[in-house]
């Protein structure tokens, strides 16, 4: 049975098999990885764990251009099946074209119900935050997070052109 759990080195090695499956040039969706994260080195990896945790403290700043965000594993025992966030509140540019939530399931785990699983369960997540309503986007082709957005309760704003690249924009009221 999947569930939803703080990024952890521990499984490190299993990250990596999904980080193979996407390709080493693919950007992971929902996993909070920087250009400048090193993740190839268990030390490295167990560093980038706990920033991804830290993130969450509202107390402790954030990088330039980052907002406070929380970060979860979808995870089945020890394997790794994605990631999802949730960004506490919206910059400029998440506004425009990232949105609060972000996800990404790895490829040997899709189409099994999981994006829609996490992503219902981190809207519970955003109403504990005392959100009153969450921006999700994704590409206008992505068909997959089309169906997952709509199945929680998305309502389409728009397509429209942004920084990188043309988005469909959904709002989901809670």
């Amino acid at each position: 049975m999947p569930q939803l759990i703080a990024p952890s080195p521990h499984l490190h090695g299993s990250w990596t098999a999904a980080q193979e499956e996407w390709g080493a040039d693919a950007h992971m969706d929902g996993a909070g990885l920087g250009a400048d994260d090193d993740v190839d080195s268990p030390e490295g990896f167990a560093a980038w764990t706990r920033k991804l945790r830290g993130h969450a403290d509202r107390s402790l700043p954030v990088d330039h251009g980052r907002v406070h965000a929380t970060y979860w594993w979808i995870t089945e025992g020890d394997t790794y099946l994605g990631a999802i966030d949730l960004r506490h509140y919206l910059n400029g540019f998440l506004l425009d074209a990232g949105g609060h939530i972000g996800y990404g399931i790895r490829p040997s785990a899709r189409r099994q119900g999981l994006a829609t699983w996490a992503l219902s369960a981190v809207l519970h997540e955003a109403r504990v935050l005392g959100m009153d309503r969450v921006l999700l986007t994704c590409d206008p082709g992505n068909e997959g997070s089309v169906r997952t957005i709509e199945r929680c309760g998305g309502v389409l704003e728009d397509v429209r052109e942004t920084l990188i690249g043309p988005k469909r924009r959904y709002w989901i009221t809670l």
